[in-house]
């Protein structure tokens, strides 16, 4: 691809990342060509439908997603520091609000599963290594860490988005929740104390650390097994 042509579909996929984190997945696409800064034609010879360009821009956010875990795994010696630059570089890019959101319009193929295969490899490799060095609990699973993650970045509703108009927030509420997960960092309340009963009962059926395969399953995606009945 030359490199006018890749600047263009980058553009692209940034602003379909923002809009549709904006205004979710059902946002008109005329809303993307305008943030791209690009004309319809320029979209549409690149994703001929929505559907295409959901499925490219997961693809994107996953492949992005693992190259920040091996950036991370390279430039931090050690496996807790590793970990922390990965989440905030995760932020950053907004993947896991954005995939959320996506999640209804997504349909999977090859190259999708490839993409979230090696994220999922490199990601819980940074797992793994922290909580081998006793660093990170040993409770804690990918889908733990991916929604904790996304529900810290999810952008703040009304009003409330100016406390972080910078960005700045978003990361010291991911080193808050980080701190979390460090050993001995548990939470000693009870699940009646937390949520009332239901709290109980929802901790009940939690059990151990939460795997991605249970979060793919749960959000039925696609051509994917759904949960349980």
């Amino acid at each position: 691809m030359r490199a006018d042509a890749e600047r263009s579909r980058r553009r692209i996929l940034e602003a379909a990342c923002e809009v549709f984190l904006e205004r979710g997945p059902d946002a008109p696409l005329d809303a993307v060509v305008r943030r791209a800064g690009v004309g319809p034609g320029t979209l549409y010879r690149r994703f001929p439908d929505r559907e295409a360009l959901v499925r490219a821009l997961v693809t994107d956010l996953l492949t992005r997603l693992a190259e920040a875990a091996d950036r991370a795994r390279e430039a931090e010696a050690d496996p807790y520091r590793a970990l922390r630059r990965f989440v905030h570089a995760a932020a950053d890019l907004r993947m896991g609000a954005a995939i959320v959101v996506l999640l209804e319009r997504l349909v999977v193929d090859e190259e999708l599963v490839a993409a979230r295969t090696g994220a999922v490899a490199a990601v819980e490799e940074l797992l793994r290594a922290a909580q081998e060095a006793g660093q990170l609990r040993t409770d804690i699973g990918m889908g733990d860490l991916v929604l904790l993650c996304v529900r810290v970045s999810r952008p703040l509703p009304g009003g409330l988005a100016v406390l972080d108009a910078g960005g700045a927030l978003v990361h010291r509420h991911l080193d808050l929740a980080l701190a979390g997960l460090r050993p001995g960092a548990a939470v000693e309340e009870s699940a009646e104390e937390s949520g009332g009963k239901a709290g109980a009962e929802a901790g009940a059926e939690a059990g151990g650390p939460l795997t991605f395969d249970q979060v793919i399953a749960a959000a039925g995606r696609p051509g994917e097994p759904g949960p349980a009945e």
